[in-house]
């Protein structure tokens, strides 16, 4: 019985080779990332969780139950926030989609030199500070004769506008903004998928005398529905998280004619002090984006192979 003793358990024994060789250097790579991920992702998350719960004091929080969640659905400026990005989201996702389809489909028949320098071009302002382009926005949409945008109004002979500073204009300037701003991420994204359609596709479409339009709609937008799917869904988180935008140009006004859900929780946050309130509006809003997500996926993921 003590000669078996010692023999090891197989279980014991998968185990100690489980953490030995390549297993044991995976497991020592993705412990960088899992760290990472449990403190800058995961404690947060249970944080703003628990904090929701909370009348957050720093010397010591009080439970109120539900209470923050029933204060902001009784609030009217969350659900004006919330209206608010809708319409930004549908007034800016399907023309950033559509307008980085076409560019990449204008940029397709060039050579691969000439394609290389148009998304290094198109993808150049990515790269510079958001706060750096909306101070050239902000130069644009001045109010003042010298704005670069009523100097085009004097030339059609209209007067000055407001942009940002009158309620009218204020969410379209923003909009504009979005429409006019980079899309390289989307059309490189889009330009790789277009270039991994099968030339053999076109080549039977041309022996059937399909012209640009036919082999666009039954060749080139079947085959990008996944990329289209997925440029949708991260357009509309990004869309309901937008917060860079509407805080540098107008703050949330006029009359919180542009607070976006983000900016309220920014402000509730660290302008009010409220991070109970706060940490309920930012679970609100993840299941929000969660919700509209699952839809997409369910009804415009049909029919489409990865």
């Amino acid at each position: 019985m003590s000669q078996l003793a010692k023999v090891p358990s197989t279980t014991k024994v998968a185990r100690k080779r489980k953490w030995r060789g390549d297993n044991g250097w995976g497991y020592a790579f993705i412990a960088v990332a899992l760290v990472v991920f449990a403190m800058f992702t995961a404690y947060p998350v249970v944080s703003a969780f628990i904090i929701s719960f909370q009348e957050y004091r720093p010397l010591g929080s009080v439970f109120i139950g539900f209470e923050n969640y029933v204060n902001t659905f009784s609030d009217a400026l969350f659900w004006k926030s919330i209206r608010n990005t809708i319409v930004y989201t549908v007034l800016t996702v399907p023309f950033t989609l559509f307008l980085s389809f076409a560019v990449a489909i204008l940029i397709l028949p060039l050579k691969k030199r000439t394609q290389t320098a148009f998304k290094a071009i198109y993808y150049l302002p990515a790269v510079a500070s958001g706060v750096a382009l909306s101070v050239v926005w902000l130069w644009i949409f001045d109010p003042m004769p010298s704005g670069i945008l009523n100097k085009l109004l004097h030339v059609f002979g209209l007067s000055n506008m407001n942009w940002l500073g009158a309620s009218s204009t204020a969410m379209f300037s923003l909009v504009l903004m979005a429409w006019l701003s980079s899309h390289g991420t989307s059309i490189i994204i889009y330009l790789a998928a277009l270039l991994g359609i099968d030339e053999s596709y076109y080549e039977a479409a041309d022996l059937d005398g399909a012209n640009f339009l036919k082999k666009l709609w039954y060749i080139v937008i079947p085959f990008l529905k996944p990329t289209t799917l997925f440029l949708l869904v991260t357009g509309v988180i990004g869309s309901f998280q937008v917060f860079q935008n509407a805080y540098l140009m107008t703050g949330g006004g006029p009359d919180n004619a542009t607070t976006m859900v983000g900016l309220l929780i920014f402000n509730n946050a660290f302008k009010y002090f409220e991070f109970g309130k706060a940490a309920a509006q930012s679970l609100i809003l993840a299941a929000i984006i969660a919700s509209i997500s699952f839809i997409q996926f369910k009804f415009f993921g049909k029919n489409i192979e990865y």
